[in-house]
Formats: structure tokens, C-alpha cells, sequence
């Protein structure tokens, strides 16, 4: 009678589980979807759509190549050709993919029912929708960029020289930027609060180790650029000369802040891949992976090192010798990380009990590949060798042998090895293994040859070649490999394609170890059965009866009792339970607020600057309304059992809290930005004797010493308001608040007046235009933090903000905080700098 009873008890508890988490009907993606999981099967399906269309524009390049003085194509085609191929297949598709794969793995991974931002993951997910399109499809009208992927000024900033395309790709990729760092922020937060409890830092899986040093990555490589875009744009659409020389401006500092963000990018659609290989190896070895610690401080290490290598870009350029030799040094240097992560795997088969599996095979041929290109890149670290090979074919063969073996091979073998747990069905051996020789054979016939091409004087970005330079054979042949890898692509694709006709296989078809193997081919997209207590870095190996512990609801969190999509928000280091989270529904408004956004960036591409307003506008209320209706919701009870005697809130706020986490994160990202704005000041002065001009007025000192001081006491009374509202005196922290909205658009105000009232024409010369950008950029996050200020004013007026529910208080004091010291390093730096003021 008692089995019974567990078995009636058991039923009703899954049947709650269904109806919270039960997916949408039908196989397309509802437009108000934010379940995390089908959001990230989606993503990655549209990122592979983007690849395979590179890859198309790929073999038109290499048809044209394929004989000397071809005329297939013209020369403007060819351009927009290697440009959209390029941008594509790393903005599109390299780094949407790896955060794609991580949204639906991580959550398993993590035995957490979802991450805990899953509105922002479909923000992410829409935004990246529709700036590839907007970017992709511009080829369609020839109106493609053609200034390469790296787009360098002055040829790209001079609008005489580039048409549209620059704007395009522009203002579409900085739109698909902010999906980046979006997901960086759901990543990040989500490997550090959503942990099982019991999941220790020094417990997590690999993959969950490389995903969090790669989002922080994203967070100091892509605002850099994103600096670098605002300053592109304004030199072609408002004539301000960042980049021209004849006034000031400089070229340099684009590939500066460009290869900021360009060369960690290699390594951050590198290191998700190295991380698949440490999820898959171990599986196939059957044994634990070792060296767990020596790998971790391998993939920081490898983080840290790429910060130091952009210049390696720039050897040609004429920098100093004793710069070149410190880039050189440290271009080498990253191998050391890289290796000791390799021979770790090589060590963990070595040791093992090997199953040579389809998923192991791509990746041994991968990690092949990819030493190949290791090698050549220590060769053109070489300052010496790289003048020689720089801008020429041995250089192409050395970025695609790097991406093909450490990051396309290894994403085909995750493919082999996570598709059943996606869908409940494996992939054939038989047409996998065939497609990978295929694969292997085409990258290296394709690829190889153009070391040697490149060696005999043949350039890059160049649409046909005299036949008297002897290389039409070479070209012949990495055509034919190219359309050879192409052929094993589609073979991929025809067995994906006939996935759905095979019946599904069994539960954990590989005897992995790790927690995202607790799903059933049969399961509902809601979740594991119970979160798991964890004692080991490989569970299902290693504690007893762990998986029927956990379909049994032995754990925390069995039961959906209020019918709300929740997990269980832990802490940092030890990943002990702190709090129960309520995470977002199904709602339109992160695709409209995706939409609002995208039409901000779109509209100024075609200088519809008032519509473009009206857009920004639009995305605000779009905001606010997701911020008020779905975020700090005060629950109906203070707290919850999650199972085992232990109870925690349904609401907490201050730095144990996600959201708090999230603001921070993101503040991070935009310092990081508004540094490369800096960055660009002190490079002007460092690299100009004449900068200030000795006959330009500054901004003087009163007005940036007004401004600074005006934000500084909004800062002050901002922080004395989440004191004093935390005791209860509610009245007296809106006065605050209110001071502070008067104080922060005082700031504003003062900040826009020193260069206004001192006449500073930015179009006049570089120094005026940098001191107008750094003054905009600062009051209009005044601007912002006046918005915040409002916002949690309003929040405590109508009951949704009391002195125990405070977090939206305590979250834009953050802001205040990153908002105070922008003010400080602007003013100080355009107001006090020596010279600057006048």
C-alpha cells in the first residue's frame, strides 16, 4: 500500500512538472517562447544556417580562384564575397554557436530547471536573428560591405570609397554584439548561482569551467569594439576625424581597438570546443579526466594570454621594436596552456579504456588539424617571418587550419555526441565516419597548398592572379579540397536530415558520467526530476544510485507546488542553497524589445536619424515594461522548502542575488567599452606631440568640475537612499531619490556645457571630437541613471519596492557606482588632463 501511494504521489508530482514546463506545440519556435532549451535549439540551428550560407559564399570564392584571370565574378562581387564569408563566419556563426550550445547544455549540466535570465537568452536569440539577417541579406542587393572583415579605415570611413555595405556591417554587427554580451551575462551568471547544491567551483564539469572563462572573455574583448563602431560610424556619418590624419586622427587606432577584440576571438570560438573534447574524452576513455585542475588554470591562462597578442596583427605597421618583441614573446607564449590542455586529453585516452566512437574521432582529427595550425601561428609570431607572410596566402591557411580544427571539426563532433541527447535519437556511425574523412581530407587539400602558394608571392584578398606566377595548380587543388569539405558538410546535413526517421535510442547511450545524461529520450523540456545533491566531478559514475535517486525525486525541488517555473540560486563558491528563483514566462516582449532595437540600428544605417529616435524610445518603454512586469516580483510568501529540512527564500537581493550579478556583469561590459573610449584619448596624446593643438580651447575646468561634482553627490545620495530605505525609513529614501534625479541631470547638463559653451567644432580636428565623444557617452548614462532613479521611485510609490523587497534599490546603485566613476575618469581627463583645458 505504501509503494502505492509513492507511485500515486510520484505521478502527481510529475504531472505538476508538465504543466509548468510542458513546451509549445508544433515545431517551430512561438514567438513567446523563453523556455532556454528550445530558445537554444533554435539559435543553433540559425547559426548553422548562417554557416552553411559562408560556406556557399566560400565556394564561389574558390571557383573564381581556381584557374588564373578568371572572370566568373568581378572584382566588387569578390569583395563583398571574402568580407560577408568572413564576418559571417565569426560573427554569425563561431561565436552565436558556442553560446547557442551553451544555453541548452549548461542548464543539464548544472541539474538546474533553466538559466536563470531565459527572457534574455530569447532577447539574445532575436537579436542575433535579425541582424544577420539584415547583414547576410545585403549581398542579395549588392549592397554587401567589401572593406574585409577587420573593415580598415580610411578606406572603409571614407564614404566616397565604401558605399552602404560599411554601415551594414557597421551598425548590423553591433547590433548582434549586444546579443553576444547579453548571453555572456546569462552564461556567467548562470555557471556562478544556478549550481546544484553541493557543486563546489573545484566539482564543476569542464565544459561549465570553459564557458565561464570564455563569457567573461566576451565581456572585455567585444566592448572594445564596440567603442571602436561608435567612432567608425561617427567619422562616416557626422564627418568627426578619429581615423583621419590630415586632422589629428589616426588609422592605427582602429586596428588597435579592432585586434583588442579580434584576437582574444580566436580563442573564445576555440576554448567552447576544447571544452566539448573535455566533456566527450573522458566519456570514451571511461575514466576520469585527468589533470581537472591544471586544465582550468590552462583555459585561464590561455584567456589571459590572448589579451596580450592583438599587436602580432599589426607587426607591418611600423610599431616599435620593443613593442614587437614583447607581442612576439607573448604570441609564442600561449602555445604553453594550449599544449598542456592537448596532452591532458592525449594522457586521460591514454590511460583509459578507449571506445573509438564517431564523436572521438572528430575529435582526435581536430585536435590533428589544429596543431598544424598552431605550428604556422608560432611561425608568424615571428616578427621577422611575418613581414614576409604577412597579407598572403600562408596566412590564410593558417587562420583556417586553426578554425577548422579548433572549432568547425569539434562542433561536428559534439553534433555526434549531444544529438541524442537533444532528441532522444544517435546519428549513423556509418555516414558520420565517412564524412569525416571526407571533411579531413578536403581541409587539408584545400588548405595546405595555400602555405604553399601564399610562400611564392600570392597575396590575399585578390580575385584572379597572372597565370605567370606558376600557382594555378595550387589553386586547382584547394578548390577541388574546398568543395570536398563541402561534400562532407552535405553529408552531415543528409544525416541530420534523416534523424527524425529513426526510432529513439536508450537513455545515456554513451555511460557518460556527468549530470546532463539524466535526461530521457522521452522527457518533457521541463527539467530533471529532482535538482541533485553532488559529491563528485562525474556523479553518475560515482555516487550510488544516483540516477534513480534523482527520477525519484529524492533531491531538492521535487514538486512544482505553486505551479512556477523555478530552480535553486546557490552560492558562489560552495554552491550552498540560498534561494528559491522564479524564473520568466513566456512573454512577446523580449522579441519586441529585439525588434525596437534592431530598428534603432537599421534606420541609421539609412540616416533615418528621427525614426531612428522614435525606435530608441520605443526600445526604452519596451525595457521598462519587461523590467516592471517580469523582475523583482514581491511572492505571496517569504519562503520555501526545497526538501531535506531546508528552507530559503523566494526573494533575496544585494550580491546574493542573480539579478545583482547581472547588473554588475553588464556594467563590466560597458567600462570595458567606455575604457576603449579613453583608450583612444591617451592614444592621440601619446602618439601626436601635438595633441591637445596648442591653439585649441578645451572644455575648460569649471563646467567638468561642476559635472563631476553633481554626479558624484547623486552617487552619494543614491547610496545613502538604499541605507536608509533598508531601515525603513521608506519617506526619506524617495527624497533621495528624488535629489538624485535632480543632481544626475544637473551632471548631464554640465557635462554637455564646457565643450558646447567653449565652441569645440568636433569636425574641425580629432582633439574636439574626442572630448565631444567622451562627454556624450557620459551624460548619456547620466541620462540612464536618471531613468533608474525614476524607475525604482516609481516601484516603491506603487508597492512593488519595500525595505525587505529592495533589489531594484540595491541593483541601480550598482549602476551609480560605475555611473560615478565614468564621470570621474571623463572629466578629470578632459577637464584636468595637462594642455587639455584652456
Amino acid at each position: 500500500m505504501s509503494d502505492q501511494n509513492d507511485l500515486t504521489l510520484r505521478a502527481e508530482q510529475e504531472e505538476r512538472l508538465r504543466a509548468v514546463w510542458k513546451p509549445p506545440e508544433g515545431l517551430f519556435l512561438r514567438w513567446t517562447d523563453v523556455n532556454n532549451n528550445r530558445v537554444g535549439v533554435w539559435y543553433t540551428l540559425t547559426a548553422f544556417a548562417f554557416m552553411l550560407f559562408a560556406g556557399v559564399l566560400a565556394l564561389i570564392m574558390r571557383t573564381q580562384l581556381a584557374v588564373p584571370e578568371n572572370d566568373l565574378v568581378s572584382a566588387n562581387t569578390f569583395n563583398q564575397l571574402f568580407t560577408l564569408h568572413g564576418s559571417m563566419m565569426m560573427f554569425l556563426f563561431a561565436v552565436p554557436m558556442f553560446e547557442a550550445v551553451s544555453i541548452i547544455l549548461l542548464p543539464q549540466l548544472l541539474g538546474a530547471r533553466d538559466l536563470p535570465f531565459p527572457r534574455l537568452s530569447a532577447f539574445g536569440y532575436w537579436s542575433f536573428l535579425l541582424g544577420g539577417v539584415f547583414v547576410g541579406g545585403s549581398i542579395f542587393f549588392n549592397a554587401a560591405p567589401d572593406g574585409g572583415w577587420f573593415m580598415y579605415p580610411p578606406l572603409t570611413t571614407r564614404t566616397d570609397l565604401s558605399g552602404l555595405g560599411a554601415d551594414i556591417w557597421m551598425l548590423g554587427l553591433s547590433f548582434i554584439e549586444v546579443s553576444s554580451v547579453a548571453a555572456a551575462v546569462e552564461l556567467i551568471v548562470g555557471v556562478l548561482k544556478c549550481r546544484p547544491p553541493g557543486m563546489r567551483l573545484n566539482l564543476m564539469p569542464l565544459y561549465a569551467w570553459y564557458i565561464l572563462v570564455v563569457a567573461v572573455m566576451i565581456l572585455f574583448a567585444f566592448p572594445p569594439l564596440i567603442a571602436g563602431d561608435l567612432l567608425f560610424e561617427m567619422e562616416r556619418l557626422l564627418g568627426w576625424p578619429f581615423f583621419d590624419a590630415a586632422k589629428g586622427g589616426d588609422p592605427l587606432l582602429w586596428q588597435h581597438l579592432f585586434w583588442i577584440f579580434g584576437h582574444p576571438e580566436v580563442y573564445i570560438v576555440f576554448l567552447p570546443s576544447i571544452a566539448l573534447f573535455a566533456m566527450l574524452i573522458p566519456t570514451f576513455a571511461q575514466r576520469h579526466l585527468l589533470g581537472y585542475p591544471w586544465i582550468v588554470l590552462a583555459a585561464v591562462g590561455t584567456a589571459f594570454l590572448s589579451f596580450g597578442l592583438w599587436v602580432h596583427h599589426m607587426f607591418a605597421t611600423g610599431l616599435p621594436k620593443i613593442s614587437l618583441a614583447f607581442f612576439s614573446a607573448a604570441s609564442e607564449a600561449v602555445a604553453i596552456p594550449t599544449g598542456i590542455q592537448v596532452f591532458a586529453f592525449i594522457a586521460t585516452l591514454w590511460a583509459g579504456r578507449v571506445i573509438w566512437s564517431t564523436p572521438l574521432l572528430y575529435a582526435v582529427g581536430s585536435i590533428a588539424i589544429f596543431t598544424i595550425g598552431g605550428l604556422t601561428g608560432v611561425m608568424v609570431a615571428i616578427a621577422p617571418f611575418d613581414w614576409q607572410a604577412h597579407d598572403t596566402y600562408f596566412v590564410v591557411a593558417h587562420l583556417h587550419y586553426v578554425l577548422i580544427g579548433g572549432t568547425l571539426l569539434p562542433l561536428f563532433g559534439g553534433l555526434y555526441y549531444y544529438w541524442p541527447l537533444i532528441t532522444g535519437k544517435k546519428l549513423s556511425d556509418r555516414i558520420g565516419r565517412i564524412a569525416f574523412w571526407v571533411m579531413f581530407a578536403g581541409a587539408n587539400l584545400a588548405f595546405f597548398p595555400m602555405h604553399l602558394s601564399g610562400l611564392e608571392g600570392m597575396p590575399r584578398r585578390v580575385f584572379t592572379y597572372p597565370a605567370e606566377l606558376g600557382i594555378g595548380g595550387l589553386n586547382m587543388a584547394s578548390t577541388v579540397g574546398a568543395y570536398l569539405f563541402a561534400t562532407g558538410v552535405l553529408m552531415v546535413c543528409i544525416d541530420l536530415a534523416l534523424s527524425p526517421t529513426r526510432p529513439k535510442g536508450v537513455r545515456n547511450p554513451w555511460n557518460a558520467g556527468t549530470l546532463e545524461w539524466l535526461a530521457k529520450p522521452e522527457d518533457e523540456n521541463w527539467g530533471i526530476r529532482s535538482v541533485p545533491l553532488i559529491e563528485s566531478r562525474y556523479p553518475i559514475w560515482d555516487q550510488k544510485d544516483f540516477v534513480a535517486k534523482v527520477d525519484e525525486g529524492r533531491f531538492f525541488l521535487p514538486d512544482a507546488e505553486e505551479m512556477k517555473r523555478e530552480t535553486i540560486v546557490t552560492t558562489v563558491l560552495d554552491a550552498r542553497p540560498l534561494q528559491v528563483v522564479r524564473l520568466g514566462t513566456p512573454s512577446f516582449i523580449p522579441m519586441a524589445t529585439a525588434v525596437a532595437l534592431g530598428s534603432v540600428f537599421i534606420l541609421t544605417t539609412y540616416h533615418l536619424y528621427w525614426w531612428s529616435l522614435a525606435g530608441a524610445f520605443v526600445t526604452l518603454g519596451c525595457v521598462l515594461t519587461w523590467l516592471w512586469t517580469g523582475t523583482a516580483i514581491i511572492p505571496e510568501k517569504p519562503e520555501k522548502s526545497i526538501g531535506h529540512g531546508i528552507v530559503v527564500p523566494l526573494y533575496i537581493s544585494g550580491p546574493s542575488a542573480s539579478g545583482w550579478w547581472a547588473m554588475f556583469i553588464t556594467m563590466l561590459a560597458d567600462a570595458t567599452a567606455f575604457s576603449g573610449l579613453v583608450f583612444g584619448y591617451y592614444f592621440y596624446w601619446t602618439v601626436h606631440p601635438d595633441f591637445p593643438p596648442p591653439d585649441a580651447a578645451g572644455p575648460g575646468v569649471f563646467w567638468p568640475m561642476v559635472a563631476m561634482g553633481t554626479q558624484l553627490a547623486s552617487w552619494a545620495a543614491t547610496v545613502v537612499a538604499r541605507e536608509v530605505h533598508a531601515r525603513g525609513q521608506v519617506l526619506v529614501a524617495r527624497g533621495l531619490l528624488v535629489v538624485g534625479i535632480v543632481l544626475t541631470l544637473a551632471s548631464l547638463l554640465a557635462g554637455l556645457a564646457g565643450p558646447w559653451f567653449t565652441g569645440l567644432n568636433p569636425v574641425d580636428h580629432v582633439y574636439p571630437a574626442i572630448v565631444w565623444v567622451l562627454a556624450i557617452w557620459t551624460a548619456a548614462h547620466a541620462g540612464v541613471g536618471a531613468i533608474c532613479q525614476g524607475y525604482t521611485l516609481a516601484r516603491s510609490i506603487a508597492g512593488r519596492m519595500t525595505p525587505q523587497y529592495d533589489a531594484d534599490l540595491r541593483n541601480i546603485t550598482v549602476f551609480m557606482h560605475f555611473l560615478a566613476l565614468t564621470a570621474v575618469v571623463t572629466y578629470a581627463t578632459i577637464g584636468l588632463f595637462p594642455g587639455a583645458a584652456s
